[in-house]
């Protein structure tokens, strides 16, 4: 997507006002246009499949169908990315959200600018979560213990070089297109063509998900640089 791109957005919020104030907010930006409005996760996952938008604001906590059922339906069935918005940061939600394919979460009383900004991150295949959080979600993922790809995973896996290697590796360790510019002497414009190709390779949607691949099927260990 170009910078140039309109991006549609479904707003998935159960709250009346919270909804029209998203709606006021995003309607002021040239680039995103809103595609529908949803007040519960099954009305959002029957919007999302009807009018494909390019990303989701989705609320956690909403009736009928919760909001990460809600992300993983919507993940399992558009190309829509979904950027997760909730009143508490409450690592259960974040783990969870990025399990069922969310790219980003933000809380609810993030300024706007910083929204907006998460928005066309994310649109842009970027991850959007805050530095603390990132810093949790490592922790928690370095945990796991790493299952043993199947067939079908070790080939995309065997697709990568041993330069996309060493990319994925810093990826999970959470480092910047910058840090991991620095780390291999290369530049930025190098690296993004490195993770681009990473995430094609993988068919992963983000960044955020390149950290999951790589610690469930044991491609960094917990613990390392």
């Amino acid at each position: 997507m170009t910078e140039s791109a309109v991006i549609r957005v479904l707003i998935a919020e159960d709250e009346h006002l919270m909804r029209t104030g998203l709606r006021m907010m995003l309607q002021t930006q040239e680039d995103l246009v809103i595609v529908g409005e949803a007040a519960d996760g099954r009305e959002a996952v029957h919007l999302a499949q009807r009018h494909r938008p390019d990303l989701v604001l989705m609320d956690v906590r909403m009736p009928d169908l919760d909001g990460i059922a809600a992300t993983a339906e919507i993940c399992r069935s558009t190309a829509a990315k979904v950027l997760v918005l909730t009143t508490f940061e409450v690592d259960e939600y974040v783990f969870s959200a990025v399990r069922a394919g969310a790219s980003g979460f933000l809380l609810k009383r993030t300024p706007p600018e910083v929204l907006l900004d998460g928005i066309r991150a994310v649109a842009a295949g970027d991850a959007m979560l805050g530095p603390s959080v990132t810093r949790r979600l490592l922790t928690e993922f370095a945990r796991a213990v790493p299952g043993q790809p199947d067939p079908q995973v070790r080939r995309r896996i065997d697709r990568l070089t041993d330069r996309e290697r060493e990319v994925l590796t810093l990826l999970a360790r959470g480092r910047s297109n910058a840090e991991i510019s620095a780390a291999l002497h290369v530049g930025e414009a190098t690296t993004k063509t490195h993770v681009k190709h990473v995430l094609e390779k993988l068919e992963l949607r983000d960044r955020i998900h390149a950290v999951v691949f790589a610690f469930d099927h044991g491609l960094v260990r917990p613990g390392g640089a």
